[in-house]
């Protein structure tokens, strides 16, 4: 009989970079909390409403019609048709079907186009803070990361963009943006944006914008978006998914943007990491798009109720400092005198059986903040308030 292996002689083959990735901080509170009796849970970003019932039955349909088979690789004719309609009224400008490719999530979405562009070495200029997975898949792929943190200020969190434009050097490769920001609620001004493109077409590198909560603000029917400062044939590429504005996180369907010459390499990446998604789970996106833009104006009501309730209420207590947010669902709060944002997040957990996302777990910027989630209920939100106040006053 052979003898096992150790873990760590197994661990110890494995390519370093990959053995040596850090525990999302998210999920490591996630694990702590999540079977704790009655935790309100506020640290993963999705709220307590359900995917509506007529997405669910599209894709059900599709399933018992036996859409159940590979599929077209950069996602099925009707959904890229759907979407262009969808996203050519939201942006006034048109968006062919040949610029939309249909991935499995809007994460998988990021990961194919890191992996179309960046080559180990290659630097990515980063606005910070921001969601864990986009750090952790740049370190997957070799890149290195330099980030730009924005500040908060009295009239709430910005970029310096001169510090911005600084950062990007002879071996930028792209520059990565998150409007609206997750976790801060920033949004970029348009003219940032087109500063922004001016810079990348002048030094020649590629701009990748996660615009995941593009509708979800409170001023605006949406917020400013890449697809409208610059042309299909440029470095761009746009990412985006389902999850958010219409209740669908657990479909996991996603879509990039970008130019019709990138449609091959798309195509190839799909079939290489996934070969597609679900056909039937792509009819359920149809229906979301043609039947289910009042779930968006739904979404959006729920989320400024939530962001009122959060920000009146946190606004009172005596430790507390945060920025309204202009969008996405969070808030984005600082604690006088805690600086270990992932203790904190552990004893919120203990003390007040609130579960929050720890601000360290969001790269450079984010010590020090915990990120909340308000696309919930009310009751939900208030009675997190009434728990959390004793630690926070």
């Amino acid at each position: 009989m052979r003898p096992s292996l150790r873990p760590d002689e197994l661990l110890g083959s494995l390519r370093p970079s990959i053995a040596a990735l850090p525990d999302s901080g998210i999920v490591e509170v996630v694990q702590y909390g999540m079977e704790r009796p009655g935790l309100i849970p506020l640290w993963v970003g999705e709220g307590d409403a359900t995917t509506p019932s007529s997405i669910g039955d599209a894709a059900v349909a599709a399933l018992r019609a036996g859409q159940t088979f590979y599929t077209y690789q950069r996602g099925i004719p009707p959904l890229r048709q759907a979407m262009a309609r969808y996203l050519s009224g939201v942006h006034d400008r048109e968006i062919a079907p040949e610029r939309i490719f249909i991935t499995a999530s809007g994460m998988q979405a990021i990961t194919l186009t890191l992996q179309a562009l960046i080559d180990p070495g290659d630097e990515v200029v980063l606005v910070t803070p921001v969601w864990p997975n986009i750090l952790a898949a740049l370190n997957i792929l070799g890149g290195v990361v330099r980030a730009v943190p924005m500040t908060l200020t009295d009239r709430g969190w910005s970029v310096d963009f001169d510090r911005l434009a600084d950062a990007c050097g002879p071996k930028t490769r792209a520059v990565f943006v998150n409007s609206p920001n997750n976790p801060t609620g920033w949004i970029m001004p348009r003219e940032e944006m087109e500063a922004l493109a001016d810079l990348a077409r002048h030094h020649g590198f590629w701009i990748i914008a996660d615009e995941v909560y593009n509708r979800i603000t409170y001023d605006t029917d949406h917020a400013p978006s890449f697809l409208e400062v610059m042309e299909a044939d440029e470095r761009i590429v746009v990412v985006n998914s389902f999850s958010k504005n219409w209740a669908m996180t657990g479909w996991r369907v996603g879509w990039v943007v970008a130019s019709p010459a990138l449609g091959q390499v798309y195509e190839n990446l799909i079939q290489y990491n996934t070969s597609g998604v679900a056909t039937f789970l792509q009819y359920g996106a149809v229906a979301a798009l043609e039947e289910g833009l009042g779930t968006i104006d739904a979404v959006r009501e729920t989320c400024r109720i939530g962001r009122d309730i959060v920000c009146q209420r946190l606004g009172a207590m005596r430790k507390v400092r945060l920025a309204r947010p202009q969008g996405a669902f969070y808030a984005f709060l600082a604690v006088d005198g805690e600086t270990d944002s992932r203790s904190l997040a552990f004893r919120l957990v203990d003390e007040a059986n609130v579960g929050l996302a720890p601000g360290s777990a969001f790269g450079p910027g984010g010590e020090g903040f915990l990120r909340l989630c308000f696309a919930c209920s009310p009751a939900r939100l208030s009675e997190a308030m009434d728990r959390m106040e004793p630690m926070l006053s």
